[in-house]
């Protein structure tokens, strides 16, 4: 939307550094810290040094939100409406998101 080129293969471990996104690196390191549930002190205290307090809040409601939601929509089946499958289509090629078992809940275009 802002015109700005991102890799999104840094979010599947490839090139982390040179994702286009501030301080990309450090914000996967402590996505995946949290997400495998362990403690994520080194990481956060590393963000919390580049972020304003409003970001990083910003941050953390992001990804608890976006947790919870995928979670609940995979675990009850939700389908991607049409819309957003036709939208989505390059994305999830990209990030080869049908390796993952949950992705037999979605639909071809």
């Amino acid at each position: 939307m802002t015109g700005k080129e991102v890799d999104l293969a840094a979010v599947n471990g490839a090139a982390r550094a040179s994702s286009g996104v501030e301080h990309g690196e450090e914000l996967l390191a402590f996505t995946e810290t949290l997400m495998r549930g362990e403690p994520a002190t080194a990481e956060r205290e590393r963000l919390r040094a580049l972020l304003s307090a409003e970001a990083f809040v910003d941050l953390a409601a992001v990804i608890g939100s976006f947790n919870t939601v995928d979670r609940i929509a995979d675990a009850t089946g939700i389908p991607l409406d049409p819309m957003m499958l036709a939208m989505s289509a390059e994305v999830r090629a990209q990030l080869d998101l049908a390796r993952f078992a949950s992705s037999a809940n979605t639909t071809t275009v």
